[in-house]
């Protein structure tokens, strides 16, 4: 069980360090943090929780994560769901919190987006589905091939957290004009679900192209590195 509530509690930072960031500070007048500053603020999230908690859990806080990670023979099957439901539940707690922060300034509007993902008219640069697809696989896809990589028993010890955190930084500094970035089912679904309406017609593209993505990413590295399968 500490396992499911060291996932739960990783992910509850996730969703309020990253979206708070992009909600709270990123626009603030004359200080805001920007595109940079977000992007930095998710891979802080998951640099500081890896190491917070990854000797419990893995630190996985993505179910795209984790699908990969059993995908490419890293993690038990029979693990699967209960991540993924403490990640849910996890991102939403995470975004009841940021939503009881944001909405205490009188001007906060919820249905400005509240750092829900999106495509076509809620996308942050107007990005249609399609190019929204091929964003969310693509990059979901290389972050497990890093996380594969810089979690291989044969890389360096104790520098996988900045390697992940910085390719998610990366990832966010790409593709934040694109849909908000997802590359995290459970993140677009905490954020979502306080939205409704638009986030959550859309919320099947953020579950689909990442998860798909993750699953191919961890293939590919299993391929490349030759690695072998050490869980069913």
């Amino acid at each position: 069980m500490n396992k499911y509530i060291a996932e739960c509690i990783g992910t509850f930072w996730l969703v309020l360090g990253g979206c708070g960031s992009a909600v709270l500070a990123a626009g603030f007048p004359d200080v805001g943090i920007g595109l940079l500053g977000v992007s930095f603020a998710f891979g802080l999230t998951v640099l500081t929780m890896a190491y917070a908690i990854g000797h419990i859990s893995g630190c996985h806080l993505n179910p795209a994560v984790s699908v990969g990670l059993w995908a490419g023979g890293r993690f038990p099957a029979n693990e699967l769901m209960p991540y993924i439901i403490a990640q849910v539940i996890g991102a939403i707690l995470g975004a009841g919190a940021l939503y009881l922060i944001a909405s205490g300034q009188p001007s906060f509007d919820l249905s400005a987006g509240f750092a829900s993902n999106g495509y076509g008219a809620h996308s942050p640069g107007g990005y249609s589905m399609t190019a929204a697809l091929v964003a969310e696989v693509v990059l979901t896809m290389m972050f497990i091939f890093v996380i594969m990589g810089a979690t291989d028993k044969r890389a360096p010890a104790g520098l996988a957290p900045i390697a992940i955190g910085l390719c998610l930084t990366l990832i966010h500094l790409i593709s934040i004009p694109v849909t908000n970035t997802s590359v995290n089912p459970a993140r677009s679904t905490g954020v979502a679900l306080f939205v409704g309406d638009w986030a959550v017609a859309q919320l099947w593209l953020f579950w689909v192209a990442p998860i798909v993505g993750g699953f191919i990413g961890a293939k590919l590295y299993r391929l490349v590195a030759k690695e072998e399968q050490e869980d069913s």
